[in-house]
């Protein structure tokens, strides 16, 4: 049975207060067994600089092998939008839905799907009833994911507050596929994964053939890594710009906020008062980066267990915030 977030915070407290890590010769020596200690966490990783000064797997696949990085899969996509928009595909954020792509809107969409915006989209603010959570089943049992997406029942505004629907990302892909003439296997292998000479493996499709906007895609902790670096180096690896700085520094800007952990959101990337940019996946997946500190940070964990706000992942943002940040 999953631990409460004060259980497992107190374990994180006690932990850091044992003798044996008071003993211990440094805090990185403290944070890795302070990581270990946390039943969920399956891997970790923390650079600081160039200096890798963490790379612990306690459990799980390790750090070679790719994990499913559930939700942080709508961060990689958010990117993928920066390079199209970059490339004139996209002529913009306030490129609509049915300039771009109409022939994903089914004849009975909702009323003003047509005009939603791809900044509404990769914000999550598309209005719509989400596909997530409770409505996940009959989204993915449905034979058009796209048009069952835009049928749901408005309960907001275009633009207006964060909705969390991994639907309205789904739609986001989709329009980046049709936008670009790639599938986003061939995008994400293309624009991240070569440039960050990281192995990006192929993932589920839905019955039209789009592969899932915002889920299933998976990644090695390492890989995770190079991902967090790029977030905290401006869009740069090894030299060269493989991300646009201004969509890199947009990125980092809220734009709404989380209903769940009230945690800022940009585009694509939630965004922490303490300095963290962050994709956040079912279960305790976590790509982080703090530029002011010269952190990266990637953490894998149990797939099958849930990372609730006030719970595990509100545990991992303590890690983050107190131990992690303590190595800057």
């Amino acid at each position: 049975m999953p631990l409460s977030r004060r259980q497992l915070s107190l374990g994180l407290a006690t932990a850091l207060a044992t003798p044996a890590l008071l003993r211990a010769q440094t805090p990185t020596d403290a944070l890795r067994e302070t990581a270990r200690s946390l039943p969920q966490l399956h891997a970790i990783l923390v650079q600081r600089a160039d200096d890798l000064l963490i790379a612990e797997a306690p459990r799980g696949r390790g750090l070679d092998r790719a994990a499913n990085i559930k939700s942080c899969s709508k961060s990689l996509l958010a990117l993928l939008l920066g390079t199209a928009i970059a490339a004139g595909e996209v002529p913009s954020l306030d490129a609509r839905l049915g300039d771009l792509a109409p022939d994903l809107i089914p004849a009975d969409a909702t009323k003003g799907v047509r005009d939603l915006t791809m900044n509404h989209l990769v914000t999550l603010r598309a209005g719509l009833q989400g596909t997530s959570g409770e409505n996940y089943g009959a989204w993915v049992a449905s034979g058009n994911w796209v048009a069952h997406a835009l049928r749901q029942p408005r309960i907001a505004p275009n633009g207006g507050r964060m909705i969390y629907s991994t639907g309205t990302t789904h739609v986001l892909g989709a329009a980046l596929v049709t936008a670009t003439g790639q599938s986003l296997h061939d995008l994400a292998r293309d624009r991240l994964g070569r440039p960050l000479g990281i192995d990006i493996p192929n993932w589920t499709r839905d019955p039209k053939g789009f592969h899932f906007g915002g889920n299933e895609m998976a990644l090695t902790p390492r890989a995770m890594l190079r991902v967090a670096l790029l977030m905290r180096d401006g869009g740069r690896m090894d030299g060269t710009q493989v991300i646009a700085p201004d969509w890199i520094a947009a990125s980092q800007v809220p734009q709404t906020r989380s209903p769940f952990s009230g945690l800022g959101y940009g585009l694509g990337w939630f965004l922490s008062p303490t300095g963290w940019t962050l994709a956040r996946g079912f279960g305790g997946q976590i790509i982080a980066a703090h530029p002011a500190a010269r952190l990266a940070v990637a953490i894998t964990s149990d797939p099958t267990q849930p990372a609730r706000s006030e719970g595990y992942f509100g545990t991992l943002m303590d890690l983050l915030d107190g131990p992690v940040l303590a190595l800057a």
